[in-house]
């Protein structure tokens, strides 16, 4: 059923070959109907724009927009466009509850809950491949059918700015100035209510509220005005999870709680992200799928298990594989355990990354103090001494010096390096949010300086950056950058992508499709994470070729893998 305000035609009215049977409510942009397909005798639903918005020239142009957009999206928890009109919309009639309905009745189990989230962002992610963002997600728009969830309304969709949109925050200003806003308040992120840019991003914060609604069954931010509204959701964060709902999942609470982070850049980067998360929760046999006073005594234990994970693949992949003709066996691979040092606590590796010298003597860390500040640590493999580097305080994603003299790393919006053995830290140049990096033996630097940009080169003694990759096509957000054995070519992952670049900016080939967080093992084997699996295929770094089949590793299921790399 739909619910929304009056409508104005009565039954029977003919639009085209559709009749008229009865009113369903309203969506963003215009009345619903439930209608007969005269040709087909089939049921449909009817969205028409309203005669007294249609003499205006931009509710049109947005009427006209949607239907593009639905007719653009092909998906199974996407409400489907059958036909277009004169003002009017023809999709697949829908019987069952909207999302609101649901959650009208109280906090969803977990596994509902996991299950149509995973459904929503999965149609999410479809849109957002395909350029679109909706920017009006709330559970009024979500449909819960028996054959899943469909997501409704692509009135307010926009192309991704990537895509080369128009400015979002003239629209918002113009729309404002007339006492209208663009999206809903309740589900609308930071950068909205700032007459910001809305992107992908702006639709996982709606999706991180939607989830928090549906475990909870409150909404993640509420205020008795319109200004206190806003004020909340530019200024607070909702309580946990688990102080609302204790037997909510550790793991549910700090996705959420990502999703809803108040800089796009801290928030996942992708619907697909998203749902890979949610699947790993509802796949877990880990504190990720109890209830959390159980999780709360695992979670350090369970956070050190995340660090011993990523160490063993990285030590797999620098250490043993390197000493061997081939690709190891099982047996050989390279597994220990790092005692967290007195009055430290570990970072999910996720979160700040780690790496190991190429001589596979030293893993660099970071770890947060008492006082919650974040450092780099080394641990030496062999005495299992850990120290601390000065200067290095809100470091992430370490990376090596060929020779293992030397760390990389971004702290403070900028990129740094700094002696393994201590020292001043350097500053090469500005890197607001950066994701990953890699360094050859000819002194030179590939690096992600933000989020979701391309890759640059410097010089590890300083300069100027170059870019050297490219947005082309779907290939956008370039991260995780690893240098090949010829130290000119690089591998780096571009959205769910595996792609080749080089330093002359010359070179963009797609090597594999979902893939994340993919390092080169060396002689001619790639290791990187497909959904919660870590996997190994044979690569050679001449061709850029894969072959043969991708097979699992045997470190069991992990939500990611570090991947700061450099180049011997």
């Amino acid at each position: 059923m739909y619910s929304g305000r009056s409508v104005q035609l009565p039954p029977g009215t003919r639009l085209g070959p559709y009749e008229v049977i009865a009113p369903l409510g309203s969506g963003g942009m215009g009345e619903v109907y439930r209608a007969r397909d005269t040709r087909l005798d089939r049921s449909v639903a009817v969205k028409v724009l309203p005669a007294e918005l249609a003499h205006r020239a931009d509710l049109r142009a947005r009427f006209e927009r949607e239907a593009k957009t639905i007719s653009s999206l092909n998906h199974p928890h996407i409400c489907a466009l059958y036909d277009v009109g004169d003002d009017y919309l023809v999709m697949e009639l829908l019987e069952g509850d909207t999302l609101a309905d649901r959650i009208a009745r109280g906090p969803m189990p977990t596994e509902q809950l996991l299950r149509i989230g995973v459904e929503i962002a999965d149609a999410l992610e479809k849109a957002h491949r395909c350029g679109i963002v909706h920017r009006d997600l709330k559970p009024q728009n979500v449909m819960l059918t028996k054959t899943g969830a469909k997501l409704l309304d692509f009135g307010l969709a926009k192309p991704n700015p990537l895509g080369g949109a128009e400015n979002d925050a003239t629209m918002t200003m113009a729309l404002t100035s007339e006492g209208t806003i663009v999206g809903t308040f309740q589900y609308m992120a930071p950068e909205q209510l700032e007459g910001g840019e809305a992107d992908a991003r702006t639709d996982i914060f709606a999706l991180g509220a939607l989830l928090y609604e549906m475990a909870t069954g409150r909404r993640a931010f509420d205020g008795k005005s319109r200004a206190s509204l806003i004020a909340a959701i530019l200024g607070t964060q909702p309580p946990p999870l688990a102080q609302v709902r204790s037997a909510t999942p550790l793991a549910l609470d700090r996705l959420v709680q990502t999703c809803l982070a108040k800089d796009p850049d801290d928030r996942w980067q992708t619907a697909h992200d998203v749902m890979l998360g949610l699947r790993f929760i509802a796949e877990s046999g880990s504190a990720a799928g109890v209830p959390v006073p159980v999780a709360r005594r695992r979670a350090w234990r369970e956070r050190a298990a995340w660090f011993v994970a990523a160490a063993a693949v990285i030590a797999a992949v620098a250490v043993t594989v390197t000493t061997m003709e081939g690709t190891p066996p099982a047996g050989d691979l390279v597994q220990f355990a790092i005692e967290t040092p007195p009055n430290l606590a570990l970072f999910p590796f996720d979160t700040k990354g780690l790496a190991i010298s190429p001589d596979g003597t030293m893993i660099a860390f970071v770890a947060h103090d008492l006082q919650g500040k974040p450092s780099l640590y080394i641990r030496n493999l062999a005495t299992t001494k850990i120290t601390a580097l000065a200067g290095t305080d809100d470091a992430s994603y370490p990376f090596w010096s060929p020779d293992s003299s030397q760390l990389g790393f971004f702290a403070g919006q900028k990129l740094h390096r700094i002696d393994a053995k201590g020292g001043t830290r350097v500053t090469l140049c500005d890197a607001a949010s950066g994701r990953g990096g890699t360094w050859n033996r000819d002194g030179v630097i590939v690096f992600a300086p933000t989020i979701s940009s391309e890759l640059y080169r410097i010089s590890a003694g300083g300069g100027a950056p170059e870019r050297v990759t490219s947005f082309e096509g779907k290939h956008v957000r370039h991260r995780w950058p690893w240098f090949l054995p010829d130290g000119k070519r690089f591998l780096y992952g571009a959205g769910n992508d595996l792609v080749a670049g080089s330093l002359d900016g010359k070179l963009h080939e797609e090597i594999a499709t979902n893939t994340s967080n993919v390092v080169f093992v060396p002689p001619d084997r790639i290791v990187f994470s497909r959904g919660a699996v870590l996997m190994s295929q044979r690569f050679d770094p001449d061709t850029l070729a894969i072959s043969g089949q991708a097979v699992p590793l045997p470190f069991g299921n992990v939500a990611y893998m570090s991947s700061s790399s450099s180049a011997s």
